[in-house]
């Protein structure tokens, strides 16, 4: 898949979703735009947007996007953090569904 990881996510993380095309939102030059042209651009390259912006489903209107969101429900961003979660990301790739956000909570 292709994946989208937001600039507020360590861009380390990136190493460990293997088999996976996987860039930052730097990395394509979009560090600076606002969440609706962010997402109006990434879903022309992208198939998931991955982000700990617990706010971005309730921001935008999701449903005109062609891309599905992962959202991390961390109160850190912190690398260590965030590789708890790569198991629970890879499991949830396939159910992503465009248009929507899945929230995926932190590992038990």
């Amino acid at each position: 898949m292709k994946i989208l990881i937001d600039e507020c996510v360590d861009r380390k993380l990136a190493r460990d979703l293997s088999g996976h095309f996987v860039r930052t939102v730097p990395q394509m030059g979009w560090a600076s735009f606002k969440n609706g042209k962010l997402l109006a651009l990434a879903e022309k390259e992208f198939e998931i947007f991955l982000t700990v912006d617990s706010n971005l489903s309730f921001q935008q209107h999701l449903s005109q996007f062609d891309i599905a969101v992962l959202v991390l429900e961390t109160r850190s961003n912190r690398l260590q953090d965030l590789r708890r979660f790569v198991p629970e990301i890879l499991k949830s790739l396939p159910l992503a569904k465009k248009g929507t956000a899945l929230l995926i909570s932190a590992p038990q």
